[in-house]
């Protein structure tokens, strides 16, 4: 029997060389490859008809992304034209290791937040943390680490996302009246605003103010029921596109005498980036700064530029996947190297855009070699349209920003986390207000810590139920523990139990822990099961442990052995309360049932 017992509660370990054969295996498939390389499973079955769906899909996103890459160069401190270095590349790298036919990858207004306090520094920055953020994210990709997302909440991820967006919009609303402010910060801004009143300049506002309110109308021609609906749909998808033609001709008509009515971009450096290695040193005033220096400056942001990143397309590429399972580790992959090669035509950091994503896919397109097109017309802007870009006016630049941010401001999310469970409040406003009034570095990382705080309170106040009941006649105390145990919540469960004996008077001398739902514990929960064990027979009661998992009731075992008759399986309530009552000594039989 002895033996039976320690067969029964062996620790169940995995065979090393099994998984290292396995693992082996599964390296040498052709689907591993094929896996990596999407490119290789719909390549051979691209269909003729697909061409014509997936060149409209990419001309209509290269319509959308030229204007907002010009933006978002300037959000993040750049000169307008590394908005569209960092356009094309990632385009043309997704075709081959994407997996998700709808995501449109380049820079978006928060990439181009975070990367702004260090390309004001110098672009080389910009470049480098481009590279760098490239290669973290392949290699966790490659590690298949994409299930760390998973550990980041809605709530979390919804707080970080307004709060970007309140900061990216209010940093845009001096531009959008005409006014230069000195800080992109949210209160810096809005008090340069208020400060400022007087010195609007009324054609810009006008123009501006214009260009806003027909975005946000333009949003709603698509629900247009009269008409060719798909001509309705394609005016829509093209709003930033006519905002930007009608600014600019406006500007240039008006200019003709002499006289410039708008603040416009200025000069745009005409020609495709060169194919060169991204810095790593660089010069700032004169001074040279070494790789390790550069490092030091960006500091945090080597983390949380990747995290946020991976976030974007993961959430993006879910949001389209249209019932198919979305890879994340693969897609860590693909947004790896698409800024690694970015890296090398002097782009800033890239991701999935959302505003792009739901344009490919309104669009139609079939598959990700729509995303061509919209590189190849990034190229053809860079190559010969510079030279028009210098009259686009900078409040039609913050109008397409705004406009932008709106869509983010997901004010619905907030409603329903109060609808549904308002304690997830907690780690929203926690993310928002910090990333809002710190940063959005470490705005991020105090969400996730009071996300993390939350769950190790509640695990550490597990569901417990303690209910007296008659069973045989005997008065028996019933214990329910309604989750899994953990060390967090050990001492809680002893605490509860003995707690509760206190108030009995020494009346209840039977305690029967119920583990269907107790999974697995850990060495901190069988200390305290044994510790409990020893606390309750201080105070003449018995415990028993009444249809627990094997693998729970071993970890207790093989700490000590003396516990294992405690351990009942295979047995009815009323059959161990007779059988302990029963018994001469009045205390747990010793007979292991199931053994």
């Amino acid at each position: 029997m002895r033996a039976d017992e320690d067969n029964l509660y062996r620790e169940q370990l995995p065979n090393l060389g099994t998984l290292i054969r396995d693992g082996g295996r599964k390296l040498c498939r052709p689907a591993t490859v094929t896996n990596k390389f999407p490119i290789l499973k719909w390549l051979p079955r691209y269909r003729v008809e697909y061409i014509m769906q997936d060149f409209i899909a990419g001309f209509t996103v290269g319509l959308t992304t030229i204007p907002q890459a010009i933006a978002y160069g300037i959000v993040a401190g750049l000169e307008p034209q590394y908005g569209l270095y960092s356009a094309f590349m990632g385009c043309f790298t997704y075709i081959v290791f994407g997996s998700c036919k709808d995501v449109t990858i380049a820079t978006t207004a928060i990439m181009a937040l975070m990367v702004n306090q260090y390309a004001t520094i110098n672009p080389d920055y910009a470049v480098l943390l481009c590279f760098l953020a490239g290669c973290i994210v392949l290699v966790l990709g490659l590690l298949n680490m994409g299930v760390l997302v998973r550990f980041i909440s809605i709530p979390v991820i919804t707080g970080f996302t307004m709060a970007a967006a309140t900061t990216i919009g209010s940093a845009q609303i001096n531009n959008i009246v005409g006014l230069s402010s000195p800080s992109n910060d949210l209160l810096p801004a809005w008090k340069n605003f208020f400060t400022h009143l007087t010195s609007i300049r009324l054609w810009d506002a006008l123009l501006g103010v214009s260009s806003l309110v027909f975005l946000l109308l333009m949003t709603r021609v698509k629900d247009i029921r009269w008409g060719n609906r798909i001509f309705w749909k394609y005016l829509a998808l093209s709003r930033n596109a006519l905002a930007v033609i009608f600014g600019t001709f406006l500007a240039y008509i008006l200019s003709r005498d002499g006289n410039q009515p708008f603040r416009v971009t200025g000069n745009i450096t005409a020609g495709v980036p060169p194919f060169r290695l991204p810095p790593f040193s660089t010069t700032v005033d004169g001074e040279y700064v070494s790789f390790g220096e550069m490092i030091s400056t960006v500091g945090a942001s080597l983390g949380s530029i990747p995290l946020i990143s991976i976030l974007e397309i993961v959430a993006i590429s879910k949001a389209f996947s249209k019932g198919k399972i979305v890879d994340a580790s693969q897609e860590m992959v693909a947004l790896g190297m698409c800024n690694i090669m970015g890296s090398f035509v002097l782009s800033m950091p890239v991701t999935g855009s959302f505003t792009r994503t739901a344009v490919n896919n309104a669009s139609g397109v079939k598959t990700p070699l729509g995303g061509a097109i919209t590189g190849a017309l990034v190229l053809m802007a860079l190559a010969f349209l510079t030279q028009t870009f210098y009259y686009i006016p900078k409040c039609t630049l913050a109008a397409i920003i705004i406009a932008a941010m709106i869509s983010l401001v997901e004010l619905h999310k907030v409603r329903d986390m109060w609808k549904s469970k308002k304690k997830d409040l907690l780690p929203f406003t926690v993310t928002y207000f910090t990333c809002v009034f710190w940063s959005l570095e470490y705005g991020i990382l105090c969400g996730i810590a009071a996300n993390l705080v939350y769950i190790l309170y509640s695990s550490a106040r597990p569901h417990v139920d303690i209910t007296l009941e008659k069973i045989n006649g005997h008065e028996v105390c019933l214990v329910d523990v309604k989750q899994k145990l953990d060390y967090a919540s050990a001492e809680y469960l002893k605490e509860k139990v003995v707690r509760f004996l206190n108030h009995q008077n020494g009346e209840t001398q039977l305690v029967i822990i119920k583990g269907e739902e107790i999974n697995s514990i850990d060495y901190t929960v069988a200390m305290n099961i044994v510790s409990m064990k020893g606390d309750l027979e201080a105070l003449n009661c018995a415990m028993s442990c009444w249809n627990w998992n094997i693998g729970s009731a071993g970890v207790v075992c093989r700490l000590n052995s003396d516990m294992r008759p405690i351990f009942k399986f295979d047995v009815t309530l009323e059959e161990l309360v007779a059988a302990h009552f029963d018994s001469p000594s009045n205390t747990a039989s010793t007979v292991t049932i199931g053994a």
